[in-house]
C-alpha cells in the first residue's frame, strides 16, 4: 500500500515547517506563533524530529468532523506522516511510503493521527511491517510515544495523550483512516465541506470551483 508523502520536516532539525494551508497553493513554510518563528525543543535524549515528518497531500482532518474513534474533531491540516526509513530526507521532497501503522494523538483535544510509514526505497520496506518495527528498530515505537507525549511540555503545555492507550493499528486500520480524510479533503475541495480560511487553489482537481490556471498558478508561484 503506497502512498506519496510530502517531507516537511527532515530528521534531527527543529524548525516546524510545514504545508502553510491558508496561502495560495500551500507552501512549505516555518510556522509562526505570536510573531516568532516556531521550533520543537529537544527531547532528552533526542534531537529534534526523530523521524522524517511530513503529510499525505489530498487528506484534511476536518475540524467540523467528531472522529467516531477519538471522540475528538480533526485539526484541520493534512494528515501526519513520520517515516522512518534510514535516509535524512529533505523539506520539499515527495517519496513514496509503504504505509505501516498509525497512532492516535490527541494533541490539545484535537484529534491528530500519526501514520508510520517506510520509503520504499528503504533496504527494509520489503520485510518490515508495524510488528517487526520493534525488531528492526528497536525503541523507535517508543520514542515516537514518549516524543509525541512530551514535545509540548516545554512550552508550558500539558502532555498530550493517545487514542488506544497509545496502541498502534495496523495497516489496514491506518488505510481507512487515510481514505476517510481523502473523502473529507475531496469535500473541501468542492465546497461540500466548509474550509474556513484554507485556500484551495489548485491546478489539478478537475470539477473543482477553486482551480485555475497553470499561467495563474505560475504568476501565484512568482508572486
Amino acid at each position: 500500500v503506497l502512498f506519496n508523502m510530502i517531507v516537511e520536516v527532515p530528521r534531527w532539525t527543529n524548525a516546524k515547517m510545514e504545508v502553510a494551508t491558508e496561502e495560495p497553493l500551500n507552501p512549505i513554510k516555518q510556522d509562526i506563533k505570536k510573531g516568532k518563528l516556531r521550533y520543537v525543543a529537544n527531547i532528552f535524549p533526542h534531537k529534534g524530529y526523530i523521524w522524517n515528518y511530513g503529510a499525505l497531500p489530498q487528506t484534511w482532518e476536518d475540524p467540523n468532523h467528531t472522529d467516531k474513534l477519538t471522540g475528538c474533531c480533526g485539526d484541520n491540516d493534512p494528515i501526519d506522516v513520520c517515516e522512518i526509513g534510514s535516509k535524512v530526507r529533505s523539506s520539499g521532497e515527495i517519496i513514496q511510503v509503504k504505509v505501516l501503522g498509525v497512532l492516535g494523538l490527541v494533541d490539545e483535544g484535537e484529534t491528530d493521527w500519526k501514520i508510520i510509514a517506510i520509503s520504499v526505497d528503504d533496504p527494509e520496506a520489503q520485510k518490515i511491517h508495524i510488528d517487526d518495527v520493534k525488531k528492526h528498530k528497536p525503541g523507535y515505537l517508543e520514542a515516537t510515544i514518549d516524543w509525541f507525549r512530551s514535545y509540548k511540555v516545554p512550552d508550558d503545555k500539558p502532555e498530550n495523550h493517545f487514542a488506544f492507550n497509545g496502541e498502534f493499528k495496523d495497516k489496514d486500520f491506518a488505510v481507512e483512516i487515510i481514505k476517510s480524510t481523502h473523502e473529507h479533503w475531496k469535500a473541501l475541495l468542492h465546497k461540500k465541506a466548509n474550509g474556513g480560511t484554507i485556500n484551495c487553489t489548485n491546478v489539478l482537481v478537475s470539477g473543482s470551483p477553486f482551480c485555475c490556471s497553470e499561467e495563474d498558478a505560475r504568476s501565484i508561484v512568482q508572486s
